[in-house]
């Protein structure tokens, strides 16, 4: 199981919120370039990043901030929040970009999805952020009737690499992951799941790595805090 330490991006910082609301955003860094290169020196070998400003504009917004990471870390590092056409998904995977995140359009142009993922084989996931089991949208201030297995299940045959599965009541709360609900998901579909929301310490990763059935799992206020020793961590994940 892979551990992908998180970078939230608003206004240019390194920040969390606590259930997804901007307004509950604690700063971490003025640095994002900075604190990628710290988790790639510490051993990690994927970077989760996610322009906050961009999930609610509908287009990027911390640009300056991504491409600052990508011109300093060789490890690969994949992109959430505001990306909606095929123009921007281009842009950031000519930018060096390994991985961008689909989250919105997943539910609103779900074509869109299917065509970024065959132009782009392994280079397109797919968000899906819950509330109750339903899903949400616009950086997660419209929920939907959508529900989350439905969403999953409706892109085993489209050729995307990874779902991203975040559980919004638990996201940046340092409660635990939802490890019921993310297994369950995982055994529906056969498109690798990585686990984000809650992730706060090695209990959780090595829970969610003996379901046996979870590729990765998104880590971000713990790191910073410190209740999860990065380098600990992923030595408890190799091992």
């Amino acid at each position: 199981m892979i551990l992908y330490p998180a970078i939230d991006l608003k206004d240019g910082q390194c920040v969390r919120l606590l259930h997804g609301e901007m307004d509950k955003a604690t700063v971490f860094g003025d640095d994002p370039a900075a604190q990628a290169a710290k988790f790639e020196a510490a051993g990690c070998e994927w970077v989760h990043l996610v322009d906050l400003n961009g999930a609610f504009a509908g287009e990027p917004v911390n640009a300056a901030a991504v491409e600052a990471i990508l011109a300093r870390i060789k490890v690969p590092a994949q992109l959430g929040g505001g990306i909606r056409d095929m123009a921007t998904i281009e842009r950031w995977l000519d930018k060096g970009l390994a991985r961008v995140i689909l989250g919105t359009v997943a539910v609103e142009n779900p074509a869109l999805v299917r065509e970024a993922a065959r132009a782009f084989p392994n280079q397109v996931a797919v968000g899906i952020d819950a509330r109750n089991g339903r899903v949400a949208t616009k950086g997660w201030a419209e929920e939907t009737d959508v529900m989350v297995t439905d969403l999953a299940r409706s892109f085993e045959d489209a050729g995307v690499a990874a779902i991203i599965y975040t559980d919004i009541m638990r996201d940046g709360a340092m409660t635990g992951p939802n490890i019921e609900a993310t297994e369950a998901l995982a055994r529906a579909v056969s498109i690798p799941v990585i686990a984000s929301g809650g992730v706060s310490s090695l209990p959780d990763l090595i829970a969610l790595r003996d379901t046996g059935v979870i590729a990765g799992a998104i880590s971000g206020r713990a790191i910073y805090d410190g209740a999860l020793d990065l380098t600990q961590a992923l030595a408890a994940l190799k091992g």
